[in-house]
């Protein structure tokens, strides 16, 4: 891989990590507009109110977001690192061996809770509501993946985020400074 090339691959992934610091500000903003746990009584006392609900579907929409874009910051990471990343299970492999990630297993209860509400359109009170607990139950996991990986890119291949000011906020959800 040429100079340009390789400075090219770098700042593309400068651009990923501002990304994952842009939907985890984004996710603990619609994160914090509703009171936790919920309850099927809650949800039920407010099933017209549309300011929860965007705020719901959001959760759902930049959980989502969040872990895509923290996959494919991970893949692009695992190329220049030089590290074999033909399928994504080997780049999970590579992580979790790392500690960057907690385990193969939490990233797929994290992928597999938010698929749950993408293909459910149920009107069960309790079940919505389940389901957004646990996802704000991984918020956790998901910002702890998060962090370590942005720590992993500064210190192994001495890439940062790209100036785009959520250096702060990103270190302010997730409880530490990166």
């Amino acid at each position: 891989m040429s100079g340009t090339a390789l400075e090219a691959e770098r700042r593309h992934l400068a651009e990923l990590l501002e990304a994952i610091q842009r939907c985890v500000f984004f996710l603990d903003a619609s994160v914090q507009k509703n009171s936790w746990p919920l309850t099927k009584e809650h949800l039920e006392n407010h099933k017209k109110d549309v300011t929860l609900f965007e705020s719901l579907s959001s959760i759902n929409e930049r959980f989502s977001k969040l872990q895509d874009t923290l996959g494919a910051a991970m893949r692009h990471a695992t190329i220049l690192s030089g590290e074999s990343a033909d399928t994504f299970l080997k780049v999970l492999s590579f992580y979790a061996k790392a500690g960057i990630i907690e385990s193969i297993e939490s990233w797929q209860l994290c992928r597999t809770t938010r698929n749950l509400a993408a293909h459910d359109y149920g009107i069960d009170y309790a079940e919505i509501a389940e389901h957004f607990n646990a996802l704000h139950a991984l918020l956790p996991v998901l910002y702890g993946n998060a962090r370590r990986f942005l720590l992993y890119c500064r210190e192994s291949l001495e890439v940062n985020p790209a100036q785009g000011g959520f250096d702060q906020s990103f270190e302010q959800v997730t409880g530490e400074e990166v």
